[in-house]
């Protein structure tokens, strides 16, 4: 009876490996299995082909042989910190991610990954998606969207011109024409040139003012804003936001901690305005993240105060004096070489026209916070 159990055991391991070696040969996207502590004890066909290494290459590596970017250093502390503290950064959440082929080429995959625990051991199971086409593809997109938006920009900007130079013109001109006529009665001997000369310098002035109303008008227009407000969930609006940094380039595969209150409701914005506000904070956080040897970044969102939403975009680097702090928000004020300090003066002048207030704060990770406010919309929240 013990050699039919022994037999029918072995049996059962055989056929287990043989179905284990078909599916990996079959599964389409790339598999990978580690243990605990980051080896690689199985490597799929198709991974094979995205990775450009064969099995036998590989099995027994650590897995930061596949990884690029903040990923290849910071692997082994997100599995010691699950397996220590149960938080899950990546294992059955799925993210974007560098790759990195055998000559060094890095690639955006998909990641997905599932955990097993056999006796006393895990095991992690790593699904690869090659995201290279779709982020071409994206790209691609996103470009012909911004072309589009700068040719509808600088439509509004000649619009915008052409009226400012109508409306002008005419003013201006009777400024010349005034100031004209006050020159020759200068040199006139008319006795009565003095209380002409008089009236032609007061019409000038009032057309001066004229002018003076019309761009004061017009700059009040531009600082104001206008926004075509409506209520738009928030959450998905912060977590397209995070989406299109990263497709641009300019937040790259710094990991970005998402606490983003579940209650949240709609807010009433102009939400390609946000998008360019979350945006450019990120760009920022990125630029100071530079030569950080961890990285990370936080986007945050929870209630109030009041009726208003506060979202938080923040990350540990070195942080900014208190002198830089206070002059953050000025325009033409900017510490980049190639910059024109308008990014935050933008971002300022956008969350203020949605009736909310931006600052920088020093952030509880040791860099800096850029914390705004967006108005709650009351009738989503409380339907």
């Amino acid at each position: 009876m013990s050699d039919f159990s022994g037999d029918a055991v072995s049996t059962d391991l055989e056929a287990l490996q043989l179905h284990l070696r078909s599916i990996l040969a079959s599964v389409p996207d790339g598999m990978i299995v580690i243990d605990e502590k980051g080896k690689i004890l199985a490597f799929s066909a198709a991974a094979e082909k995205l990775f450009n290494y064969k099995e036998e290459d590989v099995i027994g590596a650590d897995v930061s042989l596949l990884m690029g970017g903040h990923d290849e250093v910071n692997h082994q502390n997100y599995i010691d910190s699950y397996l220590e503290t149960g938080k899950r950064h990546i294992i059955g959440v799925g993210r974007v991610v560098s790759a990195k082929r055998s000559d060094g080429a890095l690639f955006p995959i998909d990641l997905k990954i599932g955990e097993a625990k056999v006796g006393d051991r895990y095991l992690f199971t790593a699904f690869v998606r090659d995201l290279s086409e779709q982020r071409r593809n994206e790209l691609r997109m996103q470009e012909m969207q911004a072309e589009l938006v700068h040719f509808s920009r600088m439509s509004a900007v000649g619009t915008m011109a052409s009226a400012l130079a109508h409306e002008l013109n005419q003013p201006l001109t009777a400024v010349a024409n005034y100031l004209e006529a006050a020159r020759d009665l200068l040199e006139s001997d008319s006795e009565n040139a003095r209380e002409i000369l008089h009236e032609a310098l007061d019409e000038a002035s009032r057309q001066a003012v004229r002018a003076g109303e019309i761009v004061r008008k017009l700059r009040g227009y531009v600082s104001r804003g206008e926004i075509d407000a409506r209520s738009v969930p928030l959450k998905p609006l912060l977590i397209d936001s995070i989406a299109l940094a990263r497709i641009s380039g300019d937040v790259g595969d710094i990991p970005i901690d998402k606490e983003i209150s579940p209650d949240l409701g709609g807010v009433l914005v102009d939400p390609i305005q946000v998008q360019q506000v979350v945006i450019n904070l990120l760009r920022n956080a990125a630029e100071a993240l530079i030569g950080v040897s961890a990285p990370r970044m936080r986007v945050s969102a929870i209630p109030g105060p009041d009726a208003f939403v506060t979202v938080e975009v923040c990350d540990n680097g070195p942080g900014m004096s208190e002198e830089v702090r206070k002059t953050l928000f000025k325009p033409f004020m900017t510490s980049k070489s190639q910059g024109m300090g308008l990014g935050l003066s933008i971002c300022q002048t956008i969350i203020e026209a949605h009736g909310g207030k931006i600052e920088a704060l020093a952030s509880a990770e040791g860099g800096t916070c850029f914390r705004f406010t967006l108005r709650r919309d009351t009738a989503s929240a409380s339907s």
